[in-house]
């Protein structure tokens, strides 16, 4: 393998690069790159760069030591593999705004972009630094900002422009924050930190449009919320329309192995064909296969880009590696670390491990006797210890692991 490119600029894309040269590969490598900056990290824009601690959050790397081209400003407009797996030469080439990029191995690392609501109103959505810039420049004292959606971007939001003196509120189409990512039992713990930090919650309410000066809302009594400042934050979608027609097969994300190969489209459409050897996805755009929960995970948290593409390198590369940890992430808000391991998806019961109504809690998953996952508020040893245990799938007494007196390696059996 002569010429690699990598797809992608954020986290995922520059560690990519950086496992490639530490795995020992000598040929050529670029980075496209459609933002003009070096690769940087995005959980603090909505944290440090809100709250005005920092403008710049680059990765740190040496991207001379690496040898590795940047093309910054560019973006991949198209992909033409040479042939389908197995069947003839690696590789293919890259469309983009800088030309035709020919390559014999591909990391696909695009990331992902935000959802936008309906309307011809101003709405700001957090992804990219230029994105937090400027809506840090918008939550001055007074200023009335309404957040669409109470999830972990819409709760960070909601805390930075609280502290900043806005008028903030929240508005979320289900009956609790958090909803879709712990359930509706684990999310409703969290509403009260929003009266507490003076944010204004409305749950059960659907936005029909964002409008000039505010949110049209669909049905109910209340027709219009008037706002300055209008925040969406109702989740993300994998960038993938430079890929429409190029043969990979794309459902909710590029469609990998758990070795992060790329699949070819099946014979019929919408069916898997074989992986490739020459294309790895990794990051927010892959929909990988997780043999430790039999389906296939989107994961679009820092700590996959981070880890993940060690692997996909040694794939890329020809060397037998699987990812297939369980899911980590954190958020900040209102004052609070909250953190979260595992996939509860399929979890027969809930427990609570300590009195939620305090400062320091966690809610754990169990099936039987093995932890599925934990979400923890400000308990960071809690964290770190049920990750181990769920990684490594060992098998804990469920009353002790409901003792918040009890360390989660205590409660393991055996």
């Amino acid at each position: 393998m002569d010429r690699v490119i990598v797809v992608g600029g954020g986290l995922a894309g520059v560690r990519a690069a950086e496992a490639l040269r530490g795995k020992g590969y000598e040929g050529a490598l670029t980075l496209l790159s459609a933002e003009p900056h070096r690769p940087y990290d995005r959980p603090p824009l909505s944290k440090a760069v809100l709250a005005g601690d920092t403008d710049d959050t680059t990765v740190e790397t040496d991207w001379d030591a690496l040898r590795c081209d940047l093309l910054l400003g560019e973006r991949a407009t198209g992909l033409r593999p040479h042939a389908p797996a197995g069947t003839g030469p690696r590789g293919g080439v890259v469309a983009s705004t800088a030309g035709d990029l020919p390559f014999d191995g591909l990391v696909i690392a695009t990331g992902a972009v935000p959802v936008a609501l309906p309307g011809d109103g101003a709405q700001h959505v957090l992804r990219t630094i230029e994105e937090a810039r400027a809506l840090r420049d918008r939550l001055t004292a007074g200023a009335r900002v309404v957040i669409v959606g109470a999830g972990w971007i819409g709760a960070e939001v909601a805390t930075a422009a609280a502290r900043r003196g806005c008028a903030v509120t929240v508005v979320e189409a289900a009956d609790t924050p958090l909803a879709a990512a712990l359930g509706p039992e684990v999310g409703a713990l969290t509403a009260p930190w929003y009266a507490e930090a003076g944010v204004e919650l409305r749950t059960g309410v659907k936005v029909a449009a964002v409008e000039h000066g505010g949110l049209a809302i669909a049905g109910g009594p209340v027709g219009r919320i008037a706002a300055d400042t209008v925040v969406v934050g109702v989740g993300v979608r994998p960038d993938l329309g430079w890929l429409e027609g190029s043969g990979l097969l794309l459902e909710r994300g590029v469609v990998t192995d758990g070795s992060f190969r790329a699949h070819d489209q099946g014979d019929r459409p919408g069916t898997q064909g074989p992986p490739r050897s020459d294309v790895v996805a990794v990051g927010d755009c892959a929909a990988w296969w997780s043999g430790r929960y039999g389906r296939r995970l989107l994961v679009e948290h820092w700590d996959t880009a981070l880890n993940a593409p060690e692997t996909a390198a040694a794939t890329l590369l020809g060397q037998d590696a699987v990812y297939d940890e369980p899911p980590y992430f954190w958020s900040e808000q209102f004052g609070r670390m909250v953190q979260y391991a595992g996939d509860h998806s399929a979890s027969e019961r809930l427990v609570h491990r300590g009195d939620p109504a305090g400062p320091k809690w966690a809610a754990v998953w169990l099936t039987g006797d093995r932890l599925d996952a934990i979400l923890t508020v400000n308990r960071p040893k809690d964290l770190v210890q049920a990750r181990r245990v769920i990684a490594a799938g060992r098998p804990v007494d469920p009353a002790a692991i409901a003792d918040p007196e009890v360390p989660v390696r205590q409660a393991v059996r055996g």
